[in-house]
């Protein structure tokens, strides 16, 4: 019997030290713009997550779903910035984000923020207060116009939460085998 409780102990203690990791996704806890804000033409996208993040990239879509020029996102700890290169032209705004957390997993989402009070910008990052009425990406995809590398990050995000399922059939099936394989040895005793 007493074996029996040592192989249960070590089984629960290799199930508790797998399934840690597992489930270490990070969220984004703030961003600037925030999202539904009305403002005037940011100079930066600021996005700020629960833990360390890496690979960050940001896109920018106005409302008519065309992409605005942004440059090359920065992340530092937890906090990601991607300046923007010119100013904004009233409209709404789609950010749409991706990282990689500590576990190894890309993260993705995305927002909208909406510009006011704007002079039009310098240059032609598109989008106009009257375009407002096109219809919008949803709220957890990033947009359309993305990069594909962006597109494939979705994808990688939506099947590497799968992998949780196998890893815990997996781990299942091992306490079985290692139950199992106890209460053998305690029948040979008997």
């Amino acid at each position: 019997m007493r074996q029996l409780a040592m192989i249960g102990a070590g089984t629960a203690m290799i199930v508790a030290s797998v399934a840690a990791p597992a489930s270490a996704h990070t969220t984004l806890t703030s961003a600037n713009p925030k999202s539904g804000s009305t403002i005037a033409s940011p100079s930066q996208i600021e996005l700020t997550y629960a833990d360390p993040v890496s690979f960050p990239k940001v896109v920018l879509a106005d409302s008519a779903n065309k992409q605005v020029t942004v440059g090359a996102a920065q992340a530092v700890d937890n906090k990601v910035t991607a300046p923007l290169s010119a100013q904004l032209p009233n409209g709404t705004y789609t950010v749409g984000w991706r990282v990689v957390a500590t576990d190894g997993h890309p993260v993705t989402g995305s927002y909208k923020f909406t510009v006011e009070g704007s002079d039009g910008g310098s240059g032609g990052s598109g989008g106009s207060a009257g375009s407002s009425a096109a219809p919008a990406p949803d709220a957890q995809q990033p947009p359309a116009a993305n990069s594909s590398a962006t597109a494939q990050a979705g994808q990688r995000s939506s099947s590497g939460g799968g992998s949780n399922g196998w890893l815990w059939i997996g781990l299942i099936a091992l306490a079985v085998i290692a139950i199992g394989g106890g209460g053998m040895v305690l029948k040979r005793r008997s």
